[in-house]
């Protein structure tokens, strides 16, 4: 059993942004530059935001943290979308999600000039995914992508399910794993709660992708011997002998599981990392692309 380890992996990718960003400089061509959006205080999304402009500026991408009170109106934050858009110095744009409830996430999203759109969530990053053109790909998805990438999992030929079908990462990593190149030709199938054998499904399985959102939910018994897990959730378990009042585990019962993977992703310390080195590459690509130097 080998451990996926997302700091490993991330670390690697952001290395090599890095030596492309110190290029650019010392060639004195402009540097990519990252505009982030945090509505309100959410002690989640202030962390997650916190930790992506800290890797931003640790590998040279510029950034802007626009920050407001959650009583912001969607007007307002719709206003700052478009001023973002035609800024010529902001190459990327990400609104930490959720937003307020008096604001539509669809809105806010849509918004975005897709070549600006790191997070991959506009439709028509969405729509050029699924066609397999190019386009942004959401930084979760993406991360898997790059994890699987950097241990050299081959894909091609193997039986992947995927548990959990969100837009923001099931329906996508199962559309992506099962495209015709490179990081595919898998045979996928998506479980979700209506599935009625996850169980059988799971061992049948060589790579297991659990994004269910429910603390240990795949069990030694739902893995058969040498399987790939990936470990996508991050849930906040009552711990009271933790000092935060809480602990992290993933969907997978990892101490359990472990033993039986050829490879898993551990929780914390996996894909989380891997999404964050996901959307550096993808605003380092959206800088190259208004720079016209390409991919």
């Amino acid at each position: 059993m080998e451990v996926l380890d997302g700091k490993l992996a991330s670390k690697a990718i952001r290395e090599d942004l890095k030596n492309k960003i110190s290029a650019l400089k010392i060639s004195g061509k402009k540097v990519p530059h990252l505009a982030a959006v945090l509505i309100g205080n959410n002690p989640a999304s202030e962390t997650y935001v916190a930790s992506k402009v800290k890797n931003c500026n640790e590998i040279g991408i510029t950034s802007t943290l626009k920050r407001f009170d959650e009583s912001i109106s969607e007007k307002e934050l719709l206003q700052l979308i478009n001023e973002l858009n035609e800024n010529d110095e902001i190459d990327g744009i990400l609104v930490q999600l959720p937003l307020s409830k008096h604001i539509s996430e669809e809105k806010i999203i849509n918004a975005i000039l897709p070549e600006k759109d790191v997070d991959g969530f506009h439709p028509v990053n969405v729509g050029n995914m699924v066609l397999g053109f190019p386009s942004f790909i959401s930084a979760t998805p993406y991360g898997i992508l790059l994890l699987l990438q950097h241990y050299k999992i081959d894909t091609a030929g193997k039986q992947v399910v995927v548990i959990g079908r969100s837009n923001i990462v099931g329906t996508p990593i199962s559309i992506l794993l099962s495209r015709n190149n490179v990081n595919g030709n898998a045979t996928v199938t998506i479980c979700h709660s209506r599935t009625k054998n996850i169980s059988e499904l799971c061992q049948q399985a060589d790579i297991i992708i659990a994004a269910i959102g429910k603390s240990k939910f795949v069990t030694a018994d739902m893995v058969k011997q040498g399987a790939v897990v990936i470990d996508v959730g991050i849930n906040r378990v009552k711990d009271e002998s933790k000092k935060s009042g809480y602990t992290l585990t993933g969907d997978v019962d990892f101490e359990n599981v472990a033993p039986k993977t050829s490879y898993i992703s551990p929780v914390p310390g996996g894909v989380g990392l891997m999404t964050i080195a996901a959307l550096l590459t993808n605003t380092y690509k959206a800088a190259a692309l208004r720079s016209r130097e390409g991919f």
